[in-house]
């Protein structure tokens, strides 16, 4: 799917994804046995997955790059209310009527938007990156410049007009000077791995998103046994954590894009760095104490903290990579970040076993532990991100040239 997002018409390639997924849906609906209903699942799962590129590509060539860190919160937080709708819609109906109409349900939403997705979503020119050559025209809005004689407003131009004012020259070995669409896949991932900001924010990325999801599968064990709370609570905690984190989302996207505005070309970085940061150092406390009323609100802006890092990172692997490469880009990020996914539950469960026969604490005080030495790579990640702010200008710089040579 990142070869192709690179290569054909992607809204019709969405399209498609939403149509399969919804077909999986409605196989998983009349599954008559277990094997069945597997099989679908893992269809659904690779048709939900394959989309993320096409996604990222579209929004490189729609949104110029002073604007995307905010526009791709949003859809973050659509992921994520989208995820909790469904959840909540899903389970009213199978228990109401069964859980095959549940899938009924989902399949009938998902042909909608496919259907919409064709009609109503135009496929944009290629080569969204020439937004960071300082085209501002192409953005529509002027060549709007302050005082200061740095540009303002909404135009794309701002990160790669910075930089060329401060004189960052592009690293010559990695410009491109060959067509990107011809090259071989195992090509192309050498030289995504090639860009030293681009390693960095895969490995930031994959790091936080294996912590996320071992935190999501024990959070219920973790909050009934160590906080004491009935099963009636949850519903208004995970609301609580929920909104928490699709605030952090929407203001992290929001902020960065501010700040970028403002000449703060390493904007991305810094945010997201200081996200991982922040969110480690909140959430210690929050494991910690034992009573869920003093707990609550540093769990909270700890989730806030994590979610608000993953748009200004989207926004920055964007700006680091040639824009006919974003497809196959993303499809790399996304299989290392799904197999940090995989891996989590089992390393949180295996190291809460562990600690909870070593201490005295049991089970809730193992699965607490865990969650404290999880910590520890999430705050690693928070100084990882600080390394890519002097790489960050150069392979911005890089890919811009690498998309003029490509036009």
């Amino acid at each position: 799917m990142g070869i192709l997002a690179d290569r054909v018409h992607r809204v019709r390639l969405l399209a498609v994804s939403v149509a399969v997924w919804a077909v999986a849906m409605v196989a998983g609906g009349f599954a008559p046995d277990y094997g069945w209903l597997l099989g679908s699942r893992l269809l659904l799962g690779a048709a939900v997955t394959a989309a993320g590129p096409v996604v990222v590509s579209l929004t490189g060539d729609f949104i110029p790059p002073a604007d995307r860190a905010a526009v791709l919160g949003w859809i973050l937080t659509g992921e994520i209310v989208g995820a909790g709708v469904g959840l909540l819609a899903g389970g009213e109906i199978a228990a109401a009527l069964s859980w095959r109409y549940s899938f009924f349900l989902l399949a009938a939403a998902s042909l909608a938007l496919a259907v919409t997705l064709l009609r109503q979503l135009p496929e944009p020119d290629r080569g969204g990156a020439g937004w960071l050559c300082g085209d501002r025209r192409r953005a529509g809005d002027g060549d709007d410049r302050g005082d200061d004689g740095h540009a303002h407003g909404t135009g794309g131009g701002e990160v790669q007009e910075v930089i060329t004012a401060r004189g960052v020259a592009p690293a010559p070995e990695r410009i491109l000077f060959e067509d990107a669409d011809g090259m071989p896949l195992w090509r192309t991932m050498v030289y995504l791995l090639r860009i030293p900001t681009n390693r960095l924010l895969i490995i930031a990325s994959a790091s936080g998103y294996f912590f996320f999801a071992g935190l999501r599968t024990f959070a219920v064990v973790f909050v009934t046994q160590h906080f004491h709370v009935s099963q009636a609570m949850l519903g208004a905690l995970a609301l609580i954590v929920g909104t928490a984190a699709l605030a952090g989302a929407v203001a992290g996207g929001r902020f960065t894009d501010r700040i970028l505005h403002r000449g703060r070309t390493n904007a991305r970085v810094l945010v997201a760095a200081a996200g991982y940061t922040t969110a480690a150092l909140l959430l210690l406390p929050g494991f910690l104490i034992s009573s869920i009323g003093p707990a609550l609100p540093v769990i909270a802006l700890g989730t806030a903290a994590l979610a608000a890092a993953n748009p200004p990172l989207d926004a920055a692997r964007l700006d680091i990579v040639p824009a006919r490469m974003w497809g196959r880009a993303e499809s790399l990020r996304t299989l290392l970040r799904l197999v940090a996914e995989a891996v989590a539950p089992a390393a949180f469960g295996l190291l809460a076993d562990v600690l909870a026969e070593d201490g005295t604490a049991g089970r809730a005080g193992g699965l607490r532990d865990a969650f404290l030495v999880m910590l520890v790579p999430l705050l690693a990640n928070g100084l990882l991100l600080l390394l890519a702010r002097n790489s960050y200008p150069v392979d911005v710089a890089t890919a811009a040239a690498s998309d003029r040579r490509s036009h």
